[in-house]
């Protein structure tokens, strides 16, 4: 565990004024800087299964380097992958050991930095760089210009919380300044002081008894799990529960719903690293006997089929420039894993920890790509949550997530503010596939957990979005409230959403 110690100087005061000006007050819209490029469909945040892997896997399956990838390159590395990563002669992979050898071929032939982004290397900071625990200074700058410069609440005693940036699947690139965020805000409102950690392990009882709140920072897949002991996953399993439960409190950004569903957890465990989303693809869509492996005959008819759907002219050959945005189509997330041959699973797959899934709210299952424009409703205009609003819609760019319709019900959480999906356009509409049927996008809410309390917000993809006074505000009101200095109503909404 470590505690941010030190920073460079905050923005200019230039910058400070026109943020301050830009996001002071709503005038209803709400909006920060720019919002970057589109990024590649294939995956959260354009990285897991996608073009995020392609050009790694392309240089690997091309054998003879020139510049294209035949059926026999494509479909024989995948072949001469299995026999080394079964490595106990089984028969078959799970996607844990899966994700484990393509993070391994991904590493062994990852492209030069010019080839990846067409320009100079980007700045060494946050998950744009080979450093992913060091947020961007000037991201930083940017969201110390807007943060809250007082608790909402007064303390009732010194409060002391914990942040969990460890993630099992997709790694954020926001992750460490959301971790800036939680620990400067403490300092700089008087609310709480804050301590990080990337040890999943630190989740367990004798530690978490120093602290009032557990802030899920972007964790993804089974965040908590040791693949290699079931006991110490039952442990920090139980530990996170009877943390909430016994009354102190869990705040989550983003991601943190991006956890525990899918196919499975890999082997009883959780697996991480490039790999982990393209190990999750392919078991779901090759496993057709449905025992969460993949045995060789399944990859190869895998393989044969996705070479099928590579090679979109039937030449024989599919080329580099060709093969990143073909590949992505391959992989989407998990929500959109169906391959004709692949074991039918609902829109974001099984829940793999029930008890969590309905803590934190519901689980993902789909994302429209950032920048997408959304429209924030407030649900509660009433909530000293969502006090900063002022009841104004406003407008926001991120990656936005959408819930698994059976994870997630008003029954079970109190909405603060969710998508007005009736001013979406039909052709952003569209880009969902199974829609929920109900319409109901919550974007962040509140709920009981025993004697403990929830807070979640869905947004926080990009780091634009940290720049954002109000935004940091309603963050604030949150941890505040699962804390429990803050007081607000919980009680679930039940009430369906706009149709």
């Amino acid at each position: 565990m470590h505690n941010h110690t030190s920073r460079a100087p905050l923005a200019i005061a230039a910058t400070a004024l026109l943020l301050t000006g830009a996001f002071g007050h709503l005038t209803g819209h709400l909006t920060a800087q720019a919002p970057a490029a589109p990024q590649a469909p294939g995956g959260r945040g354009g990285g897991g299964g996608g073009r995020g892997v392609a050009p790694a896997l392309f240089l690997a399956a091309d054998a003879n380097k020139d510049g294209a990838v035949t059926r026999e390159e494509f479909t024989g590395a995948f072949d001469g992958w299995f026999t080394q990563w079964d490595a106990t002669k089984a028969g078959s992979l799970t996607a844990a050991q899966i994700s484990d050898g393509l993070g391994k071929v991904i590493a062994a032939n990852a492209p030069p930095q010019a080839a990846r982004g067409g320009g100079p290397p980007q700045d060494a900071c946050g998950g744009r760089s080979a450093n992913p625990r060091v947020a961007c200074q000037a991201d930083i700058d940017k969201m110390m210009a807007g943060m809250p410069d007082k608790a909402i609440a007064k303390p009732a005693k010194p409060r002391k919380v914990l942040v969990l940036a460890s993630a099992s699947g997709f790694v954020h690139s926001s992750i460490p300044l959301a971790s800036v965020m939680m620990e400067e805000m403490g300092k700089k409102t008087g609310a709480w002081t804050a301590t990080t950690t990337w040890d999943p392990a630190d989740i367990n009882t004798a530690n978490l008894a120093q602290y009032d709140a557990i802030f899920l920072d972007s964790t993804t897949g089974c965040f908590l799990d040791d693949p290699k002991d079931k006991a110490a996953t039952d442990a920090r399993r139980a530990a996170l529960l009877d943390f909430i439960r016994s009354g102190k409190g869990i705040a989550g950004i983003h991601a943190a719903t991006d956890s525990y569903h899918g196919a499975s957890c890999g082997g009883g465990g959780g697996f991480a690293g490039p790999g982990a989303q393209l190990a999750t693809a392919i078991v779901t869509q090759g496993d057709t006997n449905s025992d969460q492996k993949i045995s060789r005959a399944e990859l190869s008819a895998l393989t044969a089929s996705w070479y099928d759907r590579l090679d979109t002219d039937k030449s024989g050959k599919v080329a580099q420039a060709d093969f990143g945005t073909r590949f992505a189509a391959l992989t989407p997330p998990a929500g959109r894993q169906n391959a004709a041959n692949a074991t039918p699973q609902p829109p974001g797959g099984n829940p793999l920890w029930p008890e969590f899934n309905k803590m934190i709210g519901g689980y993902f299952k789909f994302h429209w790509v950032d920048p997408q424009l959304i429209t924030v409703k407030i649900d509660d205009p009433k909530s000293p949550l969502t006090a900063m609003f002022h009841g104004q819609e406003f407008e926001i760019h991120d990656e936005t997530y959408t819930f698994n319709q059976e994870s997630f019900s008003r029954d079970n959480v109190h909405v603060l503010t969710s998508i007005d999906y009736a001013k979406m356009s039909d052709e952003d509409k569209a880009k969902e596939p199974t829609p929920r049927t109900d319409h109901d996008y919550a974007l962040s809410y509140i709920r009981r957990e025993g004697k403990g309390r929830l807070f979640y917000e869905a947004h926080g993809h990009s780091e634009r979005n940290y720049a954002i006074g109000p935004f940091l505000q309603h963050m604030l009101a949150g941890v505040q409230y699962a804390i429990g200095d803050l007081k607000a109503d919980d009680t679930p909404s039940t009430k369906v959403g706009t149709k």
